[in-house]
C-alpha cells in the first residue's frame, strides 16, 4: 500500500520536509520513494506541490499521513471520501489555576486605596525610663 507522507530534510533545528509517496512498510529515511510531490517549509508556511502527482496518487489509493492531508485540502486538491481528517488537537494546560486569568480578580478600589494611603507605622511602645541623675551637692569649701 502507498503512503503519501512528509520526509525530514534540512539542517539540525532548521527542519524542512519533501511530500513523497513511499510504500508505506518502508520508513520515510530509507530513501526509497515511488515518487516526490513536492516541498513544505513549516518556518515559512509554504508549501510547493504538484497537484496533479498528488490526485493521480490519491485516486489511485495512496493514503495520506494526517498532516499531508491538511495540506493537500488547504492547497485545493480534491481528497476522496475515505480520507478521515483529524480533528485540530487541543493541547491541555498542566496548571491553569496559576494562570492570571484563572486567579480570582481583586477589587481595584481597595488597591487603588490602599497604593494613595501612607503605610501606618508600627508604633514601638518602650517604657519610661526617668533618667535620675544624682543631685550634685556642691560644697564650697
Amino acid at each position: 500500500m502507498l503512503a503519501i507522507r512528509m520526509q525530514r530534510t534540512g539542517r539540525k533545528g532548521h527542519a524542512m520536509f519533501r511530500v513523497v509517496v513511499q510504500d508505506s512498510r518502508v520508513t520515510p529515511t530509507s530513501g526509497k520513494l515511488v515518487a516526490q510531490l513536492g516541498s513544505y517549509d513549516p518556518h515559512a508556511k509554504t508549501l510547493t506541490l504538484d497537484k496533479e502527482k498528488s490526485s493521480f496518487y490519491l485516486e489511485h489509493g495512496a493514503n495520506p499521513s494526517p498532516r499531508v492531508a491538511r495540506l493537500l485540502q488547504a492547497e485545493g486538491v480534491k481528497l476522496p471520501k475515505w480520507v478521515v481528517l483529524s480533528e485540530s488537537k487541543v493541547g491541555k494546560l498542566r496548571h491553569p489555576e496559576k494562570l492570571r486569568r484563572n486567579r480570582p480578580e481583586e477589587p481595584k478600589a481597595e488597591i487603588v486605596a490602599e497604593a494613595k494611603a501612607p503605610a501606618e507605622e508600627p508604633v514601638v511602645e518602650t517604657a519610661a525610663v526617668e533618667d535620675e541623675a544624682p543631685e550634685e551637692t556642691s560644697e564650697e569649701v
